[in-house]
């Protein structure tokens, strides 16, 4: 049985059905909850100094935690059909350089958790029937569907947190 490395748990998928949330969105509430877990466990004592190291080149670990956030924003954001905000557009520009003033692990991981929540809300209260509704993404309108954006935002969740996962581990490697 695999376990998860914050507890001695079965992965989140493993544990059984989540309560509230439809058969067909239940694998990216999964995913989602199992994602939020590793980086917990992964970040619980990440040198703060280490946020923008960039071993070899690669996105630091501040980036990954700021873009996981803001691609859950964004793409609720069109899944509800709503153009991108202001305040949006302007945490899009600070996710790759990060803001003025150094994030904290603590607090990044926060806003993560908070997007993770407000997810989760979404995929309960999203009914089924709205799944293969066209919505348009960004600027260009480019074709997409409800669905097409909820599993992305997840599929583009997993994948940044196993590239921070080993951009962490480079970088604490290195430190040492």
């Amino acid at each position: 049985m695999t376990t998860s490395p914050a507890s001695s748990l079965p992965e989140v998928w493993l544990r059984g059905p989540l309560s509230g949330f439809s058969p067909l969105l239940q694998p990216l509430a999964m995913a989602l909850l199992q994602a939020r877990e590793e980086l917990q466990a992964a970040l619980h004592d990440f040198p703060e100094e280490l946020l923008p190291a960039r071993p070899a080149g690669v996105a630091s670990v501040g980036f990954h935690l700021r873009h996981l956030a803001g691609v859950l924003d964004r793409m609720q954001s069109y899944a509800r059909q709503e153009a991108l905000s202001e305040a949006q557009f302007q945490f899009l520009a600070l996710e790759k350089e990060g803001p003025a003033t150094p994030d904290t692990v603590a607090n990044l991981l926060q806003q993560f958790s908070a997007q993770v929540e407000t997810m989760l809300t979404t995929l309960r209260t999203t009914p089924e029937a709205t799944l293969p509704e066209f919505r348009p993404v960004g600027r260009a309108g480019l074709p997409s569907t409800v669905m097409g954006l909820l599993v992305h935002a997840t599929e583009h969740t997993t994948r940044h947190v196993g590239q921070l996962l080993v951009t962490a581990r480079i970088a604490r490697a290195g430190r040492q």
